[in-house]
């Protein structure tokens, strides 16, 4: 497993102008929670032209499917009408293991996460990152055992940015 290496992931979205929310455990992190994470997590839209822009990021970053069966991951043709009939990829990259998910546990999508995410400044590059609350709703939907745990730290982190008038 190749150790994530968010700065070259979003450089390389950001030169092909894909158009995605950060979610999951890195946009916890974007919005302050202490919690580890070891891959990155983005809702893509699903707009041609971006499922084409992304297409191009992932040939760009080796994508492969993960696979515990495949330590190098499993091909998969890297087009965007293969993108368009997804819901969920989770991908081994040459930066870092990355998981698109077209449609969050719960039912959110790129246009309900992107009128609530905040643009945020990382390094020289603006990310859209998922409200917290969204991202908290997503993993109380997915209600796996690793989403369980961390649902504690993430609400109190919630109340603590509300109480400082910041979410």
């Amino acid at each position: 497993m190749t150790v994530l290496q968010p700065d070259e992931l979003f450089a390389c979205l950001d030169r092909h102008q894909v158009q995605y929310v950060l979610i999951g455990g890195l946009a916890a992190v974007l919005h302050g929670s202490p919690l580890p994470t070891v891959d990155a997590d983005i809702c893509p839209s699903r707009d041609r032209e971006n499922l084409t822009r992304l297409a191009a990021a992932l040939r760009e970053l080796d994508a492969r499917i993960r696979s515990a069966d495949t330590p190098t991951g499993v091909p998969f043709p890297v087009e965007a009408t293969f993108l368009s009939s997804v819901e969920l990829l989770n991908l081994q990259t040459r930066v870092g293991d990355l998981d698109l998910a077209f449609v969050l546990a719960g039912g959110s999508d790129y246009e309900s996460l992107a009128r609530r995410a905040r643009a945020m400044r990382v390094r020289d590059l603006t990310i859209h990152v998922a409200a917290l609350d969204d991202v908290i709703r997503s993993k109380e939907a997915a209600d796996r055992p690793k989403d369980r745990r961390s649902l504690p730290v993430l609400r109190q982190l919630l109340e603590e940015l509300r109480r400082r008038g910041q979410a």
